[in-house]
């Protein structure tokens, strides 16, 4: 496990340093033993992306990295970084080289297709930035009691409505560092209105939970699903990038395009 230890910087590359998490013991611990409640996907994207050419000029690029939910396992977060580290002084005749052999060696840690797409930095897509749409909870006025995770906050009415709600006050810590990790989560649903106010105290009492990007989505995406019983269910979040890096997940009840908003805090 690379988070919390002094890491030596090598620059040729080398898969190895790819460190993959198993997603079974998180689920376990949520009840899911068997078939999953949902469907989605990981988005990562890497904003320190850089190789040589077959001459020796650097390039640097974007990356957009996607991967199954169904996936055996996700990557350690500073795994990845090393292992992008490894390809800074590696010489590729071209991006779809590159591309390639990334995608080959994600694909095989995490047990899983993956996608990579490499991006030019004045491509469009990475520019703009895009906030998330539906109705920000944040500016409802209420009192915290305690940072502890706590379901019982999520409740219902007898309204039917179809809505997207979204916080950017999502906290929670590493489990491995304990430094917190910054989101902003987005629910769409169909179904019982879902109560405004105990939604947002559920979403800030995550603020000293310490759980990895991933597991947070499913979490809370269970948690709805339990509570509230919806008719359609999809919860996302988009987390501040650490180490150039931000990861994205997604969980729905049914298949999702694959969109990447840049928020103002990515």
């Amino acid at each position: 496990m690379e988070l919390g230890k002094r890491s030596n910087y090598e620059s040729s590359y080398n898969p190895r340093r790819l460190l993959a998490l198993p997603r079974e013991s998180n689920r376990r611990a949520l009840g899911l033993d068997g078939v999953l409640p949902f469907v989605g996907h990981d988005l990562w994207n890497h904003y320190e992306v850089s190789w040589l050419d077959t001459r020796g000029k650097p390039n640097v690029a974007l990356a957009k990295i996607v991967y199954s939910c169904e996936s055996e396992n996700i990557i350690e977060s500073k795994s990845m970084k090393l292992y992008f580290n490894t390809l800074n002084n590696t010489r590729f005749e071209n991006s779809d080289m590159l591309r390639d052999i990334v995608m080959r060696d994600l694909t095989s840690c995490v047990k899983g297709p993956v996608s990579v797409w490499i991006y030019p930095l004045h491509q469009r897509e990475h520019c703009v930035l895009s906030p998330l749409t539906g109705t920000c909870i944040d500016d409802i006025d209420i009192s915290i009691e305690g940072f502890d995770v706590d379901p019982t906050h999520l409740v219902t009415s007898n309204d039917t409505v179809e809505e997207t709600l979204y916080s950017d006050l999502l906290k929670s810590n590493c489990l491995v560092t304990g430094q917190p990790d910054w989101g902003s989560v987005w629910i769409r649903y169909k179904g019982k209105k879902i109560c405004p106010e105990g939604l947002l105290r559920y979403i800030v009492s995550f603020r000293d939970h310490n759980e990895f990007h991933e597991h947070c989505v499913e979490r809370i995406y269970v948690d709805i699903l339990q509570r509230c019983a919806p008719d359609t269910l999809t919860v996302g979040a988009r987390y501040t990038r650490r180490g150039g890096i931000d990861i994205n997940p997604v969980r729905s009840t049914q298949a999702e395009l694959i969109v990447n908003p840049r928020l103002i805090r990515q």
